[in-house]
């Protein structure tokens, strides 16, 4: 049986990728501390993995604006003494990056939306110029870079994943699909949020997690490749409440600008998938309205069992 070491293990994803391969892989915990490289370089030579999945960061992205260095340890130091660590591995087929759409950052349409003006909506894919625009973003391109640097240096076999916003949590509120729905079913009247203006895609858990599997059976054809995840539904914020609010049945008052703006913020995120469809057979199969009436049937089932 293969070995798949997982970083963040205990994680959204982390959690999901276990249940996934555990009947099928022997599943390892990175088990020690990112930034001790040694702890990490020993954890690696001891379970020796034929496959690494890298998704231990700090994800908050607005948080990234106020622990700058943290996040930069973490996401970058960290991703550094991971691949470090496991250029050298002698089963190693395959290390995947969790990046992030974020990395696209600022783009020229972002400021038509932000002021108003017309646009047509953009779609990222594998070639769109990087312009990160937060400390969480900069570092994730960092770690694309290092990777493409091992790859040349040191032949390290891997691939990349542009992640767009993966929803289905129901146990985390902090994340924009799940705030506004465990708002909305917890007070009746009236909600807070941000503001509405950024466009965003949106990608089911269960689709993500069969990138994944799908990348590791097929992972000679995997190596080497960044992808972006798709889908390619971008809706402005605004349009995801209204479309949330309706099939809850909710018909409260939603309070805008109630939380300071993020510095740097990004107005537009939408990827295409046709890469992964193109070299790995894989593409989203769950549309938004799906995912969110499971989300939705997550947080009910939640709040009904605190409530019992």
């Amino acid at each position: 049986m293969m070995k798949v070491l997982i970083t963040g293990l205990s994680g959204f994803i982390g959690g999901y990728l276990k249940n996934r391969f555990e009947s099928t892989y022997e599943i390892y915990d990175l088990d020690r501390d990112l930034l001790d490289f040694d702890g990490v370089k020993q954890r690696l030579q001891e379970v020796n993995p034929d496959f690494i999945i890298h998704l231990a960061a700090r994800t908050e992205v607005e948080k990234s604006f106020y622990e700058q260095i943290t996040f930069s340890q973490v996401n970058y130091t960290g991703t550094v003494n991971l691949i470090e660590s496991a250029k050298n591995l002698s089963n190693l087929k395959l290390l995947i990056f969790s990046s992030t759409m974020e990395t696209y950052g600022w783009q020229p349409e972002s400021d038509l939306i932000r002021d108003g003006k017309p646009f047509t909506l953009p779609v990222f894919d594998e070639k769109t110029k990087q312009n990160p625009n937060a400390p969480y973003a900069v570092a994730k391109v960092g770690g694309e870079l290092y990777l493409e640097y091992a790859a040349r240096a040191y032949n390290l076999p891997f691939c990349v994943f542009r992640q767009t916003n993966t929803y289905g949590r129901h146990d985390n509120d902090f994340f924009v699909v799940e705030q506004i729905i465990s708002q909305m079913l917890k007070n009746p009247n009236e909600i807070n949020l941000g503001y509405g203006k950024p466009y965003r895609n949106f990608l089911w858990i269960d689709d993500l997690i069969n990138l994944y599997e799908v990348a590791i059976k097929n992972y000679t054809q995997a190596q080497g490749h960044v992808f972006c995840t798709g889908p390619e539904n971008a809706i402005s914020i605004e349009t995801l409440v209204n479309k949330i609010a309706y099939m809850i049945g909710w018909n409260g008052k939603v309070n805008w600008n109630t939380k300071p703006k993020r510095h740097g913020e990004i107005y537009v995120l939408n990827s295409t998938a046709k890469k992964a469809q193109e070299v790995l057979g894989w593409s989203p199969v769950v549309d938004l309205d799906e995912g969110l009436r499971r989300t939705i049937q997550l947080w009910k089932d939640k709040i009904d069992k605190n409530n019992n």
